[in-house]
């Protein structure tokens, strides 16, 4: 029986001196200091004294009691050194109880409270001892380090905490500060939780810098960066979480300029500098990497598809080629422009700038009138840019300008070749994003199949396919690109070129890139492989690579083998920058739907799933879902109505209902 026993437990990581009242077996009725009774389960008595009290006393007596005790007690611990005590019994490999430590500081007359301050002592310590089954068990050397190590953190991590908490909360009030010296890693945190959440590596320490701020939701940590000048409203943290590169390194930079300022050598290539090439861009680009031109000689027509030789300036191996082999790709989003190489390299020396003479390789290609191709040469050049023109100025001069013209209609031809050998049309327009001076935002589809866009497309596959075939007839390995017949062939009928793609698209086999080639049969070709775009794409660098050696009458650069290696590091980047232009471009859609919630929009009924809907809006070309309603039975094709409820572009969030006309 515990009745009249002194019974200590711990609450909320403090010793409760308390007096047993009453011992009911299943729990106990004690008596705190505070002249307060409460019930304790007997499991949670961490010390039961040996010796007794008289409970018949007068209440306040029994409370002075408890007074002294805890007094004597505490006084007690005071006295006990236990780092002095662990060196006594470190070395004897055993577990102690309380009375025997007690009797080594106390000596051998002890008494309850000698035997209390022990366990005070060693509870409050934690780094010298550990208990188990009220024994002590003294830690190794090895943990003792560990232990003051972890304290010595959680003590940094406390006052960094303090500091950093104080600091976001002035910037809350609008008080601009330069912060603390912790700034950099309470800035690091904060990007943690904004990133990855409750993934976040340090989750807890962040979870508690955002709670002393007085922030619960950690998706307020985006704000709180927002309000730092660390990151733009509008920021894209998938280039953070991918570790994207946004810039280049001094080294890069040096190299670059000394790319940049050296000479080429004129020798061995064609002077085609007579020819009128000139391109056909956006109105933003800055960066030209392929030309046309076209002559009229008799019955034949002479298309001249010029592409900026960049082989011949970098290097491989060389500090530009590793770092655009990371890269694998310029990476083009609305408001921004991340690019392979540096600006100086790719607006200026390696782009096919108006009126500057430029190193390309260049495809000759001869036509009779009817669009058949009589033959065709690849040639290192030096050519000159006439006119920089974009898609609008070559529409609009169509009907005028018989070069134009003819352009167009070899460029239907050779479209309609393609078309012959079940090449799929899958095209759609591309969506501009536009940021208006008061912020909101302005979206409008662009046509892909205007006669300049169809003209740049056509000229551009017909290069692709012809670089494949000519190595391949000269036995030089290359990186193809292949893909397999689709799953299925879908029939383009009502309701539309729109619904078609999207039906099509999902009985797609991948697109494939490999070193032994095969058709493809999305563009109806036999063989192909890209090298058009070397300024934008690493791979297409690789294959002029291989076309320059056939040149200079050396051996490839590369073997079937190196190609496989380097297709293997530069997939995955590829597909990360896939992602990355995928997911920004909803971004931008659901912001511009988030300002125009409530409003209607139109689209398609893709297909029907358990519960919903798959759709598409028409408008931005955004696959969605939609609930189905009971009583209303929507089909495939069809056209309908819905209504924008909610739209987050940071959740990814998308809430549309139907709309019943």
């Amino acid at each position: 029986m515990n009745q009249g026993r002194i019974i200590e437990y711990i609450d909320q990581s403090r010793f409760v001196c308390t007096l047993c009242l009453e011992d009911k077996g299943n729990r106990l009725h004690l008596l705190t200091p505070l002249n307060r009774e409460v019930n304790l389960s007997p499991k949670r008595a961490i010390l039961i004294s040996d010796s007794t009290v008289d409970t018949m006393k007068p209440r306040e007596e029994l409370l002075e009691m408890l007074k002294q005790a805890q007094e004597n007690r505490i006084g007690l611990k005071g006295q006990i050194d236990v780092k002095e005590l662990w060196m006594l019994v470190n070395n004897e490999r055993e577990s102690f109880d309380n009375k025997y430590l007690a009797q080594l500081v106390f000596g051998e007359v002890i008494a309850d409270d000698h035997v209390s301050a022990i366990v005070r002592a060693l509870f409050e310590d934690h780094v010298y001892f550990k208990m188990k089954d009220s024994r002590f068990f003294p830690n190794s050397e090895g943990k003792v380090d560990q232990i003051k190590k972890q304290e010595e953190e959680n003590a940094l991590k406390a006052k960094k905490l303090e500091q950093g908490s104080a600091w976001l909360k002035q910037v809350q009030e609008g008080n601009k500060t330069d912060g603390p010296s912790c700034r950099n890693e309470i800035i690091d945190l904060l990007v943690q939780m904004a990133l990855y959440g409750n993934d976040a590596q340090e989750f807890k320490y962040g979870k508690e810098l955002l709670s002393r701020v007085g922030i619960t939701d950690i998706r307020k940590s985006r704000e709180m960066l927002i309000m730092l000048g660390i990151w733009e409203e509008d920021e894209n943290l998938d280039l953070i979480r991918l570790g994207i590169k946004t810039s280049f390194t001094k080294r890069q930079l040096d190299e670059s300029a000394t790319v940049a300022q050296a000479e080429f050598d004129r020798t061995e290539r064609e002077d085609l500098r007579d020819i009128p090439a000139f391109t056909i861009d956006g109105p933003l680009t800055r960066d030209y990497d392929d030309a046309l031109s076209l002559e009229i000689a008799g019955d034949s027509i002479h298309i001249g598809i010029h592409i900026a030789d960049v082989a011949g300036a970098i290097l491989p191996g060389s500090v530009l080629d590793l770092e655009a082999a990371e890269r694998a790709a310029s990476l083009y989003l609305p408001r921004r422009q991340i690019p392979m190489f540096p600006d100086e390299l790719s607006q200026d020396i390696l782009s096919l700038k108006q009126e500057c003479d430029r190193r390309a390789i260049s495809l000759l290609a001869r036509f009779d009138r009817n669009g058949e191709l009589l033959g065709y040469r690849f040639v290192p050049s030096v050519i000159r840019i006439s006119k920089h023109l974009t898609y609008d100025e070559v529409n609009e001069r169509l009907n005028d300008d018989d070069s134009f013209k003819m352009m167009y209609q070899m460029s239907q031809r050779l479209r309609q070749k393609r078309m012959d050998r079940d090449a799929l049309d899958l095209s759609l327009p591309e969506l501009h994003v536009k940021l208006n001076d008061d912020s909101s935002l302005s979206l409008a589809l662009i046509e892909q199949d205007t006669p300049s866009r169809m003209i740049v497309a056509e000229f551009m596959i017909l290069y692709n396919w012809l670089v494949a075939r000519f190595l391949s007839d000269n036995q030089i390995s290359v990186l193809f690109r292949t893909q397999q017949e689709p799953n299925e062939r879908l029939p383009l009928e009502e309701p539309g070129h729109i619904f078609f793609v999207f039906q099509q698209r999902r009985k797609l086999s991948p697109l494939q890139i490999k070193t032994s080639p095969a058709p493809h049969t999305g563009l109806g070709l036999d063989i192909y492989t890209h090298a058009t775009s070397p300024i934008r794409r690493y791979l297409d660098l690789v294959s002029q690579r291989q076309i320059m050696s056939f040149f200079r009458g050396t051996k490839p650069i590369y073997d079937e083998k190196e190609l496989e290696e380097i297709r293997l590091f530069i997939e995955p980047a590829i597909k990360d920058l896939a992602r990355v232009k995928r997911n920004r471009q909803r971004y931008w859609i659901l912001k511009y739907l988030c300002q125009h919630r409530g409003e209607n929009f139109k689209a398609l009924i893709l297909n029907e799933l358990k519960t919903k809907y798959r759709i598409v809006l028409k408008d931005f070309l955004l696959l969605a879902e939609i609930k189905q309603q009971t009583g209303v039975i929507l089909s495939p094709g069809q056209e309908i109505l819905v209504k924008v409820q909610k739209a987050d572009p940071w959740d990814d969030l998308l809430r549309l209902e139907y709309v019943d006309v």
